[in-house]
This record gives C-alpha cells, sequence and structure tokens, in this order.
C-alpha cells in the first residue's frame, strides 16, 4: 500500500517551525498554530527529533493528546537520538544549515544511524509525542547539506541499520511505511537502485518548488513514480521566501533568489492570485507527489495554507511562468 492511499488530504502540517527555528516561539503560540490546523481538518502531521532537540514532538503531542489517534496520520524520524547531556544550542553547527534551531532545546544531539539507535529513537519520540505509534518513519538527513564530505558514510550506516530495522518494523504492521527525509535528490536516486531494502516513500525538502526543481525532475520524480514511491514535498515556500520571508535554504536569501521571487510575485499579482498559491499548487501537480507539508508558526498561516491550496489559478500564468523560463518546460502544471 502506498501513502497516498491513507494520507487523508494533500495537505499535511510540517512542524520544524515549532522546534523554534529562526526564533523562540511561545509555547502558547505553537499550540495554537497545531489546533488551528486541527480545526481546519489537516490530519496530517510530519514532526522529528531534530527540531528543537525534540521540542517541536513535545508541542505537537501536547495537541495531538486531545484527539484520538485513529483520527490522524503521524510521521516523525530518525537519525539523532536526543540527549540527557546539556549544551549551548547556539554553537551546534548543522553543515550547510548553520544554527538553524539555536533557540531549541539544550539537550545534546548524537547522529545515530544503527538499528538500536532507530529502535530507541522511536520510543524517545513515542514519549515525547504521547502515543503509542508512528504511521511513517522518516531516515533524516543522509545528505550532502549536513554531512558534507562524510554523507556516503553516513548514508551506509543508515543503508544496513536503520533502512532494515525501519524495513522489519514495517512488515511487523509496527508502522505503515518508511523513507527518507532530505534536502537532496542524491540519496533517494540511491535508494531507489537498491535491490533491498525498498522504501514506501521519500520526504524530499526544498527540492521540488517554484524556485529549485530541475534537478528532482531529471530521474528522481519519473523513477519514484515508476517505481510506486510517493513524495512528499516539504519546505514548498523555500524555507519562507515564497511566503513573504526573507529565508531560502535556511539562510538569509541571496540576491539572484529574490529577484526570482520578485519576478513570481509580480506574475501572481498580474493575475490575481497570491503566491502561495503558486507555490503550494506548483509542488502538487507533479503525479508523483502524494502530499505537500508547509510549516507554520502562527494560527492564521494556517488558514492562509489552505486557501492557497484551493485558489483558482489561471492557466495564463502557468504559461507565464513557462514562457519566462521559471518553471522548467518538463515540470507538469495544475489542470485548470
Amino acid at each position: 500500500m502506498t501513502i497516498s492511499q491513507y494520507l487523508p488530504s494533500a495537505l499535511g502540517f510540517g512542524t520544524a517551525p515549532l522546534g523554534n527555528m529562526f526564533r523562540a516561539i511561545p509555547d502558547d503560540e505553537a499550540a495554537a498554530t497545531v489546533r488551528a490546523a486541527w480545526d481546519h481538518g489537516i490530519r496530517f502531521f510530519d514532526t522529528a527529533p531534530f527540531y528543537g532537540a525534540g521540542l517541536s514532538e513535545i508541542r505537537l503531542g501536547e495537541v495531538l493528546a486531545e484527539h484520538s489517534r485513529d483520527e490522524y496520520v503521524l510521521s516523525s524520524k530518525v537519525g539523532r537520538v536526543i540527549s540527557d547531556a546539556i549544551e549551548d544550542p547556539a554553537t551546534r553547527e548543522f553543515g550547510e544549515k548553520g544554527n538553524l534551531f539555536e533557540h531549541g532545546r539544550p539537550n545534546a544531539m548524537v547522529n545515530d544511524y544503527t538499528a538500536d539507535a532507530t529502535m530507541r529513537s522511536i520510543e524517545d519520540s513515542l514519549t515525547r509525542l504521547k502515543t503509542d505509534r508512528l504511521d511513517i518513519v522518516w531516515v533524516h538527513d543522509i545528505a550532502q547539506d549536513f554531512y558534507g564530505d562524510e554523507w556516503l558514510q553516513m548514508y551506509e550506516s543508515a543503508r544496513t541499520g536503520a533502512f532494515r530495522a525501519l524495513t522489519r518494523l514495517r512488515d511487523e504492521g509496527v508502522i505503515r511505511g518508511w523513507g527518507l527525509g532530505v534536502n537532496r535528490v542524491e540519496p533517494l536516486e540511491m535508494t531507489l537502485d537498491l535491490d533491498e531494502p525498498k522504501p514506501d516513500a521519500f520526504l524530499l525538502a526544498g527540492r521540488y518548488t517554484l524556485l529549485d526543481h530541475s534537478r528532482a525532475l531529471q530521474r528522481l520524480l519519473p523513477s519514484a513514480l515508476a517505481s510506486g514511491v510517493d513524495i512528499v514535498v516539504g519546505g514548498p515556500y523555500s524555507s519562507g521566501i515564497l511566503a513573504g520571508g526573507n529565508h531560502f535554504e535556511y539562510q538569509e536569501a541571496p540576491q539572484e533568489i529574490v529577484d526570482k521571487v520578485t519576478r513570481i510575485k509580480a506574475l501572481a499579482d498580474e493575475h490575481g492570485i497570491g503566491i502561495k498559491s503558486a507555490a503550494l499548487q506548483f509542488s502538487l501537480a507533479h503525479p508523483a507527489v502524494a502530499a505537500v507539508i508547509p510549516g507554520a508558526t502562527r494560527p492564521s498561516r494556517i488558514a492562509e495554507d489552505i486557501a492557497a491550496s484551493t485558489e483558482k489559478v489561471p492557466a495564463a500564468f502557468w504559461e507565464a511562468l513557462r514562457t519566462q523560463g521559471i518553471v522548467s518546460p518538463d515540470a507538469p502544471l495544475p489542470e485548470v
């Protein structure tokens, strides 16, 4: 069974921002945001131990505990075990992502993709989330952007550890599916080429957006579609720059990206639509994509995402994006 068969809708909620990404968010604001997502009908929630050293999971679990576990689909990640040791979050380095969660909890995070660490990570996540099961488990960040030249070594550790452990859990019915959650296409392409084990889906963040999609279109998305491996698109707003923010790839957006967004925004204004609508609907248009999971830290953003996913976007807008070379000629466009 592909995950698209049990996802409640094509729009989910990515909770990385609830781990105090970029800023310290008050607990009540985080809770109100999750409740807003629930009240607007969202029933697919994605989180990870990495997000604020467990903070996102804790905050999400507090609210979801108010509801029946059978009412929603929940995914989290493995690859980093949260320890009781304390460190200064501001001194952490996350490869190209800098000090992404400097406002998170001070618990140290240990990178570990072995089978034993995978099982321990899941148990810890269940405790923080106040639940008895995860539906989907992603192997987190085994890619160049976090591990540089060591990424292949980390990938191999995951292949012989986490991949096999998660396959066993899926086969035993403990979880419904597993895959990789990364910001690069290369680990996903490698995994599709393996004879065993076989993943059910991939969570690909930032690589199938209006601003960056050409590489994913070349091989990954066609191969995933042919293999029956669903894609969940994370970061559809490219770290916020497509939603009125100033971050791209988790850093201050470079001028060339700002200029490109300005062009997209001008076209959106010309056709009377929101740029968030363009971003979400573009990512969802590819047949390999099962869902998109934008993040948010304010309740009002949830209503915006719901509206953006359903706003009627004229065909002339998509044609203009294509004509101006903003979207690849190979990218499927939404049917109008």
